[in-house]
């Protein structure tokens, strides 16, 4: 059969109308669904039967685009959450519980460090932070008999390290453990994680996804490739009775293709709620299906932008593995030979405080706390989105207090290298 690209499936993937049926996608903006009998809504209730009871965990018009960011990462399941953060935290706790612990990169996004190393730490799960750097014997040691799960970023936010994805996946599945990556710079436009054997992928959606600022979200997608059974005694979750659906063991029931997030939205949705809207869903998928015609331009701005910051004597640093000489440009070229993404981050030669004057000086580009919008944007992220870092911390996720997150928009590039010519000369 023939392998649609990713293209198509951006725009026709997930939904597909029956006669007389609406062509884009329709919006489910209801709580509930009505039905004929209890019996058949019980059958629900038991996992018996599919359909849809309660949009707390699941809507039809979350599943289709689901659908779509599945088989856009090509995988066998997919589910939305109310957002990239919430997309972390589920795909983490669906596996890990208190006693337990975890594996992850070091170089991730803020929030999400603060999650794992603060919030879950709260919650009776340690974590081992491991350079996205580390040898072969590092990432080893950093297991324990208690290990569920390595985390790590594709691209990570802001320090733009490149996980060695089949590097991780080898350590992780030598001790028996899935290995999930956020792969929300790239998309699955420019790379597919479980191709390179990574087992979940996670997503902020409301980054290049919805490309617009318009629609907090995230997503969990199973790639449906891991064997719960064969390590039965590590995730007792999916390989032991669910007394809470009479008994249930997902992954006899559900198989490895859908146990993950069978349990996932069975359990945790049903419990914490993170839901996406129906409404937000929608606007999600307007945004995917120009998705594939817009990581490239964004790549393009990115190229040009790094390109003109790398040549100007006020700037020190610049980091983007578009950069020939960068130190993850080896490892793009494996990963990520199509592009990468269009956040650059670079260092000026005056530090934080011309840092700041800089990014006053700029007339495209917005100050935001946003990233991967149609809109070139900036900030400082030691000051920002990474504020709750120590210095120390920041120093190992390699996240300067001077940095700047430029993310290139859809502008055109000549603009923005004349923006931030005009923002340099003001320092």
């Amino acid at each position: 059969m023939h392998q649609q690209g990713k293209g198509t499936i951006c725009v026709q993937g997930g939904y597909t109308p029956g006669n007389g049926e609406p062509r884009q996608i329709p919006i489910v903006q209801s709580t509930t669904f009505k039905y004929a009998t209890s019996e058949d809504m019980g059958k629900l209730f038991d996992l018996e039967a599919p359909g849809y009871f309660y949009t707390r965990l699941q809507n039809p018009t979350n599943d289709y685009v689901a659908a779509k960011i599945a088989e856009l990462e090509g995988g066998t399941a997919g589910m939305l959450t109310s957002s990239g953060q919430a997309a972390n935290f589920f795909a983490l706790f669906n596996l890990a519980s208190c006693g337990d612990h975890l594996v992850v990169s070091s170089s991730i996004y803020g929030g999400t460090f603060n999650l794992i190393a603060v919030t879950m730490k709260k919650m009776g799960i340690e974590t081992t932070f491991v350079s996205p750097d580390c040898t072969d014997e590092e990432l080893n040691a950093a297991f324990r008999p208690n290990t569920k799960a390595v985390f790590g970023e594709t691209i990570a936010n802001p320090a733009l390290t490149v996980l060695d994805i089949e590097q991780f996946a080898r350590a992780a599945h030598a001790h028996g453990v899935p290995l999930i990556v956020d792969n929300t710079f790239p998309t699955p436009v420019n790379c597919r994680p479980i191709e390179w054997g990574a087992d979940i992928v996670t997503h902020s959606t409301t980054k290049y996804m919805d490309g617009h600022g318009v629609a907090v979200g995230g997503a969990i997608v199973d790639g449906g490739k891991f064997d719960w059974m064969a390590h039965a005694d590590k995730f007792p979750g999916l390989t032991t009775p669910d007394d809470s659906y009479h008994g249930i063991t997902y992954a006899e029931k559900f198989g490895m293709g859908g146990a993950f997030i069978t349990k996932c939205t069975a359990q945790l949705m049903r419990d914490f709620g993170s839901i996406q809207s129906p409404q937000h869903a929608f606007y999600l998928n307007l945004g995917l299906e120009s998705l594939h015609v817009r990581m490239k331009r964004h790549c393009e701005n990115g190229q040009a932008v790094a390109e003109f910051l790398q040549a100007h004597p006020k700037v020190s640093r610049v980091s983007y593995c578009g950069l020939p000489g960068d130190r993850y440009h080896e490892r793009a070229l494996k990963y990520l030979p199509n592009g990468s993404c269009g956040v650059v981050s670079f260092e000026l030669t005056g530090g934080r405080e011309a840092a700041s004057a800089m990014m006053k000086a700029l007339r495209l580009a917005a100050i935001e706390t946003h990233v991967a919008d149609a809109r070139t944007c900036c900030l400082n992220p030691a000051s920002s989105t990474h504020r709750q870092m120590t210095d120390e911390q920041l120093a190992e996720a390699g996240i300067p207090a001077g940095l700047i997150r430029m993310s290139c928009g859809l502008e055109d590039k000549e603009d923005l290298i004349a923006d931030l010519s005009q923002a340099l000369d003001t320092i």
